[in-house]
């Protein structure tokens, strides 16, 4: 491991880059060159009315090079997967290949307007027609709208098509079906459904419990909702008799996609006997998605719910390519095609790796986490001691027990060596949990690194745990009062509030 956290010093001018772009620079200075419109002032009054400004823009005073260098300060803050390991467990956040950003920025891409005619935009929308076709090989599932923006979307959107497809046969239903390993968006996107959710525990191995399953399913069961593999990392053994006994009920089974990174080229949802399911495609295939996005979560069908799909829906007539709305459906859930940017990164992604490559992703992803796990598990708690998938989940329970330093500690102190810290106290069922997904796009000397720093934190939290206890030391940003900082966030500057505290 390079760079110890011992070796490390505070970067110089680090209190100057916290500052906001307008407590910079001095008033004389500007890289803006404002010119003075060639319209009469009585004439700009009666184009604008009372929109007509009557001091000038409170800019900021900067140069242009004060500029750059704010903003290559600000990014020098931030951590992403361009800084180092970033083993966020169940939110898969891996390289993405550059070629992918140059493909969406192509003029034929980034320039098209969502208005223009659809004899106009073919290439657009036969790369959007191919995607399509491209998950719904992936998933197993023949149908496909791009329309949903992230994965929770994506999410709601199947959701709708299910409580649609009830309503038609006369038969709303009133529950849904999640197991305690689900992610956490899914009991929220019941709600929003105006379902009852109902939870399902699970059983020794991590998987569904299925006798607590069959007591729960009854005609008032909609749907279930299930993660596989599931957030503890682990592949549920019992997926096809799980989804047979949901069909048996007449309820459908919905597949939430974040984990595909896991099994794509090795199985698929569809043949799991699921029968929709939305694909994180800024998590499985391409585009960074830390800090909000933009993402986009497609949803994929069985031929039962193909006609309540959101349009339109690309179809292929003969050669020409044009939108075109499903016979029942639900409507539109995102304004013109969606994220097209990132259906374009994912579709480079997709073709660059073919589907040899993606099989190979998903078996160096499981690798890499069965690599960690093993090394590890001497170290921390394994609270489940099967081979994980993608991802898997340690416990710091012990090191709680014995020296009172706990997940939360650890996690700070990874970023001490340039780590990202993993997911930590999830899923709930697991106490001190840190859940670690290192994906497939770490080298084994990276893995190994990883390995040195959990070794070292764990020696740590014996010899030294006040030291854990208040790292880190050397981040822009020490230790935060967590609850505070949930509760109280101060994210934005105004002038207004800058005028007052000057004051």
């Amino acid at each position: 491991m390079s760079g110890s956290s011992k070796d490390r010093s505070p970067r110089n001018g680090r209190e100057k880059s916290r500052k906001t772009i307008f407590e910079i620079g001095d008033p004389e200075g500007t890289c803006q060159q404002v010119l003075s419109p060639e319209i009469p002032e009585d004439l700009l009054a009666t184009l604008l009315g009372d929109t007509v400004r009557s001091e000038p823009a409170a800019l900021p005073a900067v140069t242009e090079l004060d500029l750059m260098r704010h903003y290559t300060a600000l990014a020098s803050m931030n951590f992403g997967v361009d800084s180092g390991m970033y083993p966020l467990g169940s939110c898969t956040m891996k390289y993405n290949p550059r070629i992918n950003e140059d493909a969406c920025r192509l003029p034929g891409f980034a320039g098209v307007h969502p208005y223009q005619p659809a004899n106009t935009v073919q290439g657009v929308l036969e790369l959007m027609w191919n995607l399509q076709c491209a998950l719904a090989e992936i998933s197993g599932l023949p149908a496909v709208t791009l329309q949903p923006a992230a994965g929770a979307h994506g999410e709601h959107t199947a959701l709708m098509c299910i409580r649609a497809f009830h309503t038609d046969n006369g038969d709303p239903r009133k529950r849904v079906l999640i197991p305690d390993t689900a992610h956490g968006t899914n009991p929220a996107t019941v709600s929003m459904c105006g379902y009852e959710t109902t939870t399902i525990p699970s059983d020794a191995a991590g998987g569904v419990d299925m006798s607590a399953l069959s007591r729960a399913l009854d005609y008032d069961v909609a749907a279930v909702m299930l993660t596989n593999p599931n957030t503890l990392g682990l592949f549920d053994t019992n997926i096809a008799r799980i989804t047979e006994a949901v069909h048996a009920f007449g309820a459908l089974a919905y597949c939430d996609g974040a984990n595909l990174n896991a099994i794509m080229g090795i199985s698929r949802p569809g043949d799991m006997g699921f029968d929709a399911m939305h694909i994180n495609l800024h998590k499985t295939f391409s585009t960074p998605h830390g800090g909000g996005g933009p993402g986009a979560g497609p949803v994929c069908v069985s031929d039962t719910l193909a006609p309540y799909l959101p349009g339109p829906v690309v179809v292929n007539d003969e050669g020409h390519f044009r939108g075109e709305s499903p016979s029942r459906s639900i409507g539109r859930v995102r304004s013109f095609w969606g994220n097209v940017g990132v259906l374009v990164r994912a579709y480079t992604y997709i073709r660059a790796l073919g589907g040899d490559g993606l099989l190979e992703a998903s078996q160096q992803a499981v690798l890499s986490a069965n690599y960690l796990k093993e090394h590890l598990r001497c170290l921390y708690a394994l609270p489940y001691d099967r081979t994980c998938m993608h991802e898997f989940v340690l416990s710091a329970s012990e090191q709680k027990r014995t020296s009172g330093v706990r997940a939360l500690d650890i996690a700070k102190r990874l970023l001490d060596y340039g780590i990202h810290p993993p997911t930590i106290y999830f899923p709930l069922l697991v106490e001190e949990a840190l859940m670690i997904e290192p994906t497939e796009t770490e080298s084994l000397a990276s893995l190994d690194d990883f390995i040195s720093v959990m070794t070292d934190i764990a020696e740590e939290s014996t010899s030294s745990p006040e030291t854990l206890k208040s790292a880190p030391y050397t981040t822009f940003v020490r230790r935060v009062d967590e609850a505070r900082a949930a509760r109280e966030p101060d994210l934005r500057w105004s002038m207004c509030a800058q005028n007052e505290k000057d004051s």
